[in-house]
C-alpha cells in the first residue's frame, strides 16, 4: 500500500454515524476561547457530502434569526466532538443547493424518511387449559 494511503487510513474517524444529505443533524464542535474550551452545538440540515478519504467534508445549513448560515466541517477533524442524527430526510438529490433560494419554514422542511417496522406476531405459549372428561362413577342408591 502507498505510504500516503496508510497515513490517511490511520487518521480516518470511525466513531461518527452514517448520515446522508437531507438528514437533520446536530454537530458538536469544540471551540477554544482563550484558555477555555467548550462545546458548541450547530444544528441544521446536511446539504451535501464532498470528497473522499481524509479530505471528506460535509456542509450543514441552518436558519438563524431569518438568515441562512452554512458551515463546512471536515469529517476527520478532531474539533468535532460528536454528530447526532435528529431526523432522516428523504431527498432525491446529492447536493441540496436549492435550499438557498427558499425562505422561512420551506427552507427547513424536508420530507422525513419512512422507517420500515418489523412486526412479529406473538403466539400463545401456554394454551388454554383443556377440559378432560373424567369417568363418572355410578353409585347405587339404596
Amino acid at each position: 500500500m502507498d505510504k500516503v494511503k496508510l497515513i490517511e487510513a490511520a487518521q480516518n474517524r470511525t466513531d461518527l454515524p452514517a448520515f446522508h444529505p437531507g438528514d437533520t443533524v446536530s454537530v458538536f464542535v469544540k471551540v477554544i476561547e482563550g484558555d477555555k474550551e467548550r462545546i458548541q452545538q450547530f444544528k441544521g440540515i446536511v446539504m451535501g457530502i464532498k470528497g473522499s478519504g481524509s479530505s471528506k467534508t460535509f456542509r450543514v445549513r441552518k436558519i438563524s434569526n431569518g438568515v441562512g448560515v452554512e458551515r463546512i466541517f471536515p469529517i476527520n477533524s478532531p474539533k468535532i466532538a460528536k454528530v447526532e442524527i435528529l431526523k432522516e430526510g428523504s431527498v432525491r438529490r446529492a447536493k441540496l443547493y436549492y435550499l438557498r433560494k427558499l425562505t422561512g419554514k420551506a427552507a427547513t422542511k424536508i420530507k422525513e424518511k419512512k422507517k420500515k417496522l418489523l412486526v412479529v406476531e406473538e403466539t400463545k405459549t401456554s394454551p388454554e387449559p383443556e377440559v378432560i372428561d373424567a369417568p363418572v362413577s355410578e353409585t347405587p342408591e339404596a
